[in-house]
């Protein structure tokens, strides 16, 4: 049987998809994270994470899941990105919560994708971060 999957050059892992996006070993910070990023995704990033920064302080960055996290007990709300998008994870709960103000958005379980040709939606974002917080935190 003949194996059709991709090779990294870089680190060896093997994907069903030629030139699949991933990370290349572990990263250990938000920041790592952000710099292993493109050029042209990291301001939304730092942005992103900023919102969250401020909307909920008392919240622990770390990476989980392979992603940035917040952090009370238990994971509040992820980002990561993805190659037209920003990915954010609130949980299941959120999106149904947020619903009429995600209207536009690409919304599944537990995530919304906001593209990079949209500003973020700032105040929405912080919105959902301290709903999550209340919600999830232990």
């Amino acid at each position: 049987m003949k194996d059709n999957k991709w090779k990294c050059p870089k680190c060896g892992r093997s994907f069903s998809r030629t030139g699949q996006g991933h990370y290349c070993g572990k990263v250990e910070t938000i920041d790592e994270y952000i710099d292993a990023q493109d050029e042209s995704v990291k301001p939304y990033l730092n942005e992103i994470r900023q919102i969250l920064r401020s909307a909920i302080p008392e919240a622990q960055e770390k990476i989980s899941w392979s992603m940035p996290t917040y952090w009370k007990g238990a994971n509040i709300i992820h980002f990561a990105a993805s190659k037209k998008h920003i990915g954010l994870y609130p949980g299941d709960e959120a999106p149904v919560v947020f619903a009429d103000q995600l209207a536009g958005y690409d919304v599944s379980k537990g995530t919304i994708r906001i593209p990079y040709i949209s500003p973020l939606p700032k105040e929405l974002i912080a919105n959902i971060a301290r709903w999550c917080y209340e919600e999830y935190r232990k």
